[in-house]
């Protein structure tokens, strides 16, 4: 999925283009930003548009349990 993501590490703000390259390991969520397809959406498009509150959920799912 591409778009913008932003987490911050330590002290350092990571910025990716890429949702899959998203660490394992981080200490916050910045900024969630995907790109949608552009129109017209085929069913594969659609799938991942409804797909994007379940991908931000996975990482703070990953932010809380970094910072435990």
């Amino acid at each position: 999925m591409r778009g913008l993501f932003v987490v911050r590490h330590k002290d350092k703000i990571l910025e990716f283009s890429d949702y899959e390259d998203i660490p394992d390991v981080f200490d916050y969520v910045i900024r969630f930003e995907p790109t949608p397809p552009e129109p017209p959406h085929t069913e594969e498009d659609h799938h991942e548009i409804a797909s994007y509150n379940e991908k931000l959920q996975e990482l703070v799912k990953k932010e809380k349990r970094c910072r435990q």
